[in-house]
């Protein structure tokens, strides 16, 4: 573990930038690890990260946060603004490698714009959807660029993946679409990815991923090639 991580400050962070309930934060964080740590070690320091982020969420909020996915993948495709599948109130914790592959990464904050149409998310994907090019278009100008993405470190990205309206009185997270544009593809190398996603939940409520498949997934070798199945790890794995 890399001396100048402080788990609990590093985790205040990210929760305050990325699962913010009204659009004075961004909705994501980036947080460049530097190179002096190894694969099982950065997975270590996601899992930690998350658990030091569970228990500000149980202070914060009185419920906890759970682990719907954990997986590791190659991803060389590039992809449009997009939301991974999840419940209302959820976020992706995902472990970039280094790597030869050239890449970039913008997030769009689509909640914010559907806020000022005066629509709720949900209506906002329906009438502008991102996939085409009008629906990218009305979002460029909540649109951002991380300039400070680098190939060669490790690198801690959190993504709101929310689909929550917004509510003053019910404050719930408020999402961002997220955007990777694959540079400099190669199938003879590997752009790795620890994927996780990340709930929040009653306390109580069971991980998906057990303790077990955390082990598995700080310590597995597998990286699959984009396309196969990402969304669990299994205990027969």
């Amino acid at each position: 573990m890399i001396a100048s991580i402080h788990i609990p400050s590093l985790a205040a962070e990210i929760t305050q930038r990325t699962c913010r309930t009204d659009f004075s934060a961004p909705g994501f964080s980036v947080t460049n690890v530097g190179r002096a740590i190894d694969s099982v070690a950065f997975r270590q320091l996601m899992v930690d990260l998350k658990s030091a982020m569970s228990a500000i969420h149980e202070t914060v909020t009185g419920k906890t946060l759970v682990y719907l996915s954990a997986a590791r993948f190659d991803q060389q495709t590039t992809t449009k603004p997009h939301l991974d599948g999840g419940p209302e109130e959820c976020f992706l914790m995902l472990g970039y490698e280094p790597s030869e592959i050239d890449a970039e990464l913008q997030f769009s904050d689509y909640t914010k714009c559907a806020h000022e149409l005066g629509m709720s998310p949900t209506e906002f994907m329906a009438k502008h959807n991102p996939m085409f090019r009008t629906g990218q278009t009305t979002l460029q100008p909540f649109t951002t660029r991380v300039s400070h993405f680098s190939k060669a470190d490790y690198q801690i990205v959190c993504i709101n993946n929310s689909t929550a309206a917004f509510s003053t009185e019910t404050p719930k997270w408020q999402g961002v679409l997220h955007t990777a544009t694959i540079l400099t593809p190669d199938e003879s190398k590997r752009r790795v990815i620890n994927s996780t996603m990340i709930a929040s939940a009653p306390i109580g409520t069971p991980e998906t991923i057990t303790a077990a498949l955390q082990h598995d997934f700080i310590h597995t070798t597998i990286v699959r090639r984009q396309g196969y199945d990402k969304s669990h790890l299994r205990d027969d794995e």
